[in-house]
Order: structure tokens, then C-alpha cells, then sequence
């Protein structure tokens, strides 16, 4: 049981009532929808495990605009990591990620 947190310029970033912002407690992915100047700082990731009592900090990673509208490596693409097989109990529910990356 690996769990993920991202520290927003060392503060706790607490995404329960964020549509934009959504962390993969899967891969502990953060992602962002529409970057706004708001968003702009450091974010660092905070992995937990629960059961050997031990969390380990990555390191700050700068979110910075770009003016220029290019957006470099991050081209439009969509990623869906799908199982297989999905198995579910009636009237429970299932969260399946889909994303579309880039501008």
C-alpha cells in the first residue's frame, strides 16, 4: 500500500474539492488541467508506505508559463491504461483513468 501526496510550495495540496487537478493514486501522477499563474510554483511528491511506516520526499519540481505558446515535448496526445479485464459487483462503481495530455 504505496500512497501519494504532492506539496505545493511546502504546503499540503488538497485536491478532494479541485476539478482541475486530480493525483493517480495508481502511478502518483499529478496532473493538471488548464495551468493557470495561480498554479505556478513547486511541487513535490510524497510517497507513503503505510505498512513498512516509512515516507520518502522527491524532489521540488518548478511549474513555470511559458509566453510563447510552444509547447515543446508535451505535444496533444491521449493516454488510456485500460486492464485487461475489469471486474466489478453490481451497483458498485468503477473509475477507469483516461487523460488527455498537452494544449
Amino acid at each position: 500500500g504505496l500512497s501519494y501526496t504532492w506539496i505545493f510550495n511546502n504546503n499540503t495540496l488538497y485536491l478532494q474539492e479541485d476539478g482541475r487537478r486530480f493525483v493517480s493514486q495508481e502511478t502518483g501522477n499529478l496532473y493538471v488541467a488548464k495551468v493557470e499563474p495561480s498554479d505556478v510554483g513547486n511541487y513535490t511528491c510524497v510517497v507513503t508506505n503505510a505498512e513498512a511506516e516509512q515516507t520518502v520526499w522527491g524532489p521540488p519540481t518548478p511549474l513555470t508559463l511559458r509566453s510563447d505558446g510552444v509547447m515543446g515535448e508535451y505535444e496533444p496526445k491521449i493516454e488510456v491504461r485500460f486492464p485487461e479485464r475489469t471486474f466489478a459487483a453490481r451497483g458498485s462503481s468503477v473509475k477507469l483513468e483516461c487523460f488527455a495530455l498537452g494544449k
